[in-house]
């Protein structure tokens, strides 16, 4: 995942500004480039989340971007696409780097590496449109990157999603007059004609008014349903009678490429009865990523906050995005202790609950959804004292999921976490957090697995991770 905010053992330092909507503690002096890191990692553009709304996000993220060099936000958009699989931020970035001379000559080489699906070239396309009010002529760096971009696809993911749209796929090309590589003068023409063939996609295959049941049936067994499909159209299978059999064919065949914990969370919610199989490919997905040696505390934020949607059109929570995150670290660890932990802002009391014997797989995330513990803040320095007191022992790391807004106002005190390494996973689209200098080994933001990815080469582990392609 991400190398957030990684720090130097130096004396902490605040911002004037309070977090927990200006209620809590004071938050962290930090740079431009760890700003615009937990902003963009765990964000999805222009939709409102718990303190701040979507379009102040937006704001924040363009001006962030000049106050980083060139290199920093090239980066970062390729971690975006690439680690954690958010789709239109990215996009966003590359947009805003064409504003600014040093950063717009990278995104010539930028879209080709972060624009992973054809339809993410007309994306690209309507997120400048949207973010330049009066259109300007695309800035050639972008044309070269589009251009580059058209030969990375075959005719049959340029065919699905070809969409009669306010930009087409013929628009693009038009605009960036793409030079086709050899083979490709017939692919070129077909877009341009609109004239592509139609691809068997399970959305053309079932608009065509065949038997559902055995469409569905045929979709599975030629292996023609993307990761993301299947586990979302389970329950369609199931409203038209598909097989308990070819059900769990497909899900065994999954491409976990571009899933993240949370998609399989959600499936398994919806669809209960194939918990187990879906459990086991998200095990299997993620066998090869880092095991995590000797004892890990894991302290879970289930404070208000947390019950807060995703955004605004998200059913899940950023309470589920935690759990997610670690149900899977849990299955990653030799030793592992897990605290639940919120309390009362009135009183600035935490309040926590040691699961004494977790479970593992989706068994893990009802235990640590189960109980509200008075539903206000995080307390964090509290929490870790109480832990150090009523857990005891050594721990090799130490792992809180949050949202980072501290509610202890009683004193500017950091936090004193007791590990070797101290992290705080922070699930959240703030500006600013608690990862004070001198009381975390660092920050990660974002809720993709590889927070684990980051976690074991910070700590010198070898990694044996590769994703399914």
């Amino acid at each position: 995942m991400s190398k957030v905010n990684p720090n130097k053992k130096s004396g902490g330092s605040f911002s004037e500004e309070r977090l927990a909507g200006g209620t809590g503690m004071k938050s962290a002096k930090q740079s431009e480039i760890q700003a615009l890191r937990r902003l963009t990692l765990a964000n999805l553009l222009w939709e409102n989340n718990a303190y701040v709304d979507g379009e102040t996000v937006d704001k924040q993220i363009t001006e962030l971007i000049p106050l980083c060099t060139a290199q920093e936000v090239f980066d970062l958009a390729v971690e975006c696409r690439l680690k954690q699989k958010l789709r239109h931020t990215p996009l966003f970035i590359a947009v805003q780097m064409l504003k600014y001379p040093e950063h717009s000559k990278l995104v010539k080489d930028l879209l080709p590496l972060i624009i992973t699906r054809a339809d993410m070239i007309t994306d690209f396309l309507a997120i400048y449109k949207k973010v330049n009010e009066k259109l300007k002529p695309l800035a050639s760096s972008a044309k070269k990157g589009l251009a580059t971009c058209f030969n990375n696809f075959s005719e049959y993911q340029f065919a699905k999603y070809d969409r009669n749209g306010e930009i087409k796929l013929r628009d693009a090309m038009f605009l960036v007059h793409p030079k086709p590589n050899q083979g490709k003068e017939k692919l070129f023409k077909k877009i341009a004609d609109r004239t592509l063939d139609i691809p068997d996609t399970w959305e053309v295959a079932l608009s065509t008014g065949k038997d559902k049941k055995e469409t569905w049936g045929r979709l599975i067994s030629e292996n023609k349903l993307g990761g993301l499909a299947m586990l979302r159209n389970i329950r369609n299978m199931k409203e038209v009678g598909v097989d308990h059999k070819i059900i769990k064919d497909g899900i065994k065949q999954l491409n976990t490429t571009m899933l993240l914990p949370l998609n399989y969370l959600s499936s398994a919610r919806i669809n209960p009865e194939f918990e187990r199989e879906i459990e086991d490919i998200m095990i299997e997905g993620y066998k090869n990523l880092h095991t995590l040696p000797g004892k890990t505390l894991f302290i879970v934020d289930i404070s208000g906050s947390m019950g807060h949607l995703t955004s605004g059109s998200s059913s899940f929570s950023r309470l589920d995005q935690a759990c997610a995150m670690a149900m899977l670290a849990v299955n990653q660890c030799e030793d592992y202790e897990i605290v639940i932990t919120a309390g009362s802002d009135s009183k600035s009391v935490g309040e926590h609950r040691h699961i004494k014997y977790p479970k593992k797989g989706f068994g893990l995330f009802k235990q640590l959804t189960e109980d509200r513990l008075g539903g206000g803040g995080i307390f964090t320095r509290q929490c870790l004292d109480w832990c150090k007191t009523n857990i005891g022992g050594e721990f090799d790391r130490i792992i809180i999921f949050s949202d980072s807004q501290d509610c202890d106002r009683n004193s500017n005190l950091k936090p004193k976490p007791f590990g070797k390494n101290n992290y705080i996973v922070d699930v959240s689209t703030h500006k600013n957090g608690i990862n004070y200098k001198g009381s975390w080994s660092a920050e990660i933001s974002g809720w993709s697995e590889h927070f684990l990815t980051f976690i074991g080469s910070y700590e010198g582990i070898e990694n044996n991770f590769v994703e399914n392609q």
